[in-house]
């Protein structure tokens, strides 16, 4: 696309919002600062790097095939960058625990220290990257259908102490980045059928989550993720959003909302304003749950619009961190991310443009007919220029044009793996 003809669409698209009372020029700077947590899973369908590596389990499944996935940790990276130059902006990475820089090493999970991530922290500065962070309880020998609620002291305490070795080394990232690294915590515990001692694994968890969370780090922050249930764990989950809300809420956690862990009628969108009002930041894990939690790649669906847009009309922009959580390995792997990462800031996008104040004030006005037609209109004003605009200002392809650059690293790179 030529340049000239998308600064004449802007300056259109910024005129016709000039009108509504919306500077676009505040609001690229705000997507500028509009920072998603990119999540390293994608590109090798949570494999990760242990050695001791098995089967998935524990409520983990990627499908699909298409070639190309990365293989070791320096594809994975490869692909990464890849990925981020076809972004606009700039982005964090999320890495779960078993992506470890191992280099041929058996190390279990109760016993993994920073010195496995040190190349990370390298990496991420050499190439102007914040890390993130998850502790990784699934696919493993004692995963089982319980670990931090596991009744059994000795495997109860093998979790506990590989997620406090997950905080410390949350930390260091956090400390060498000089930026708090967020870390995340989800279990996948509970039952396939019917269970009497739901009250007994929701104190075990606590106990565990109390033990855990005794050491202050200073430069990570602590997320919580609840989850309805778990694939081959139906009927019963320890960690429910009740239970999650709760413990956040009484003991100062950030929340995450995942937007693939509620029933099918439930709206992400709506536990924005909640919970804010008694926990003070919130982590979202943006997918797409097709079918329940099936982690398809993020695209503008009304529930990611509706979401963005309850963050930006409740003033949370500055309380709320954005990761995403898909893993489609059916399609182009690259293609996925930079697919999902584009539509969730074009969702921002959306919910920056919009005249909220004006809307707000017609609503306690008693207009409403008022604030459903401009809502309505808003659909149809010209934000798909303003986000062009941003892409040529962050010099990455504008439009569909990032196709071809994925092509050619096809050519080029994943074919030949």
């Amino acid at each position: 696309m030529k340049t000239e003809l998308i600064s004449q669409a802007y300056a259109v698209a910024k005129e016709r919002y000039a009108e509504i009372g919306v500077d676009t020029e505040k609001v690229l700077e705000q997507l500028q600062n509009f920072h998603l947590s990119l999540h390293c899973w994608q590109a090798d369908d949570v494999k990760g790097f242990e050695v001791q590596a098995g089967a998935m389990s524990g409520g983990i499944q990627s499908t699909g095939d298409f070639p190309g996935a990365a293989r070791n940790i320096d594809e994975l990276r490869q692909d990464i960058l890849t990925a981020k130059s076809l972004i606009p902006g700039s982005h964090r990475l999320n890495l779960h625990e078993i992506y470890g820089d191992f280099q041929g090493k058996v190390v279990d999970r109760d016993e993994v220290t920073v010195e496995y991530f040190q190349s990370w922290i390298e990496w991420a500065k050499e190439n102007n990257t914040l890390l993130d962070f998850n502790s990784s309880s699934f696919s493993h020998p004692k995963s089982g259908n319980l670990t931090l609620a596991n009744p059994d002291d000795a495997i109860r305490g093998f979790w506990v102490e590989h997620t406090k070795r997950c905080r410390d080394i949350a930390n260091a990232m956090g400390e060498a980045q000089g930026d708090p690294c967020i870390m995340n915590l989800w279990v996948h515990d509970g039952c396939k059928d019917v269970s009497v001692n739901h009250a007994l694994y929701r104190n075990l968890l606590k106990q565990s989550l109390d033990e855990i969370f005794e050491k202050k780090q200073p430069m990570m922050k602590d997320c919580i993720e609840g989850k309805v249930f778990g694939i081959g764990l139906e009927s019963f989950t320890v960690g429910s959003h009740d239970f999650y809300t709760a413990y956040a809420a009484k003991n100062g956690q950030l929340l995450t909302i995942d937007t693939g862990h509620y029933h099918p009628t439930e709206s992400p969108a709506d536990k924005v304003s909640a919970v804010l009002p008694f926990i003070d930041e919130l982590m979202l894990h943006v997918s797409r749950p097709v079918r329940w939690d099936s982690d398809h790649v993020t695209i503008m669906d009304d529930p990611t619009q509706d979401l963005f847009s309850e963050i930006v009309r409740a003033g949370a922009l500055d309380r709320v961190h954005y990761g995403l959580d898909f893993f489609d390995g059916s399609i182009n792997r690259i293609g996925a991310y930079v697919i999902g990462s584009r539509a969730a800031q074009k969702c921002m996008l959306r919910a920056l443009l919009e005249p909220r104040e004006t809307i707000s004030q017609l609503e306690l006005a008693g207009e409403g007919y008022k604030v459903l037609a401009l809502i309505e209109e808003q659909k149809a004003m010209p934000w798909q220029a303003v986000y062009d605009e941003f892409c040529l200002r962050n010099n990455v392809p504008v439009g569909q044009s990032f196709i071809q650059e994925i092509d050619k690293y096809v050519a080029e790179v994943t074919s030949k793996r």
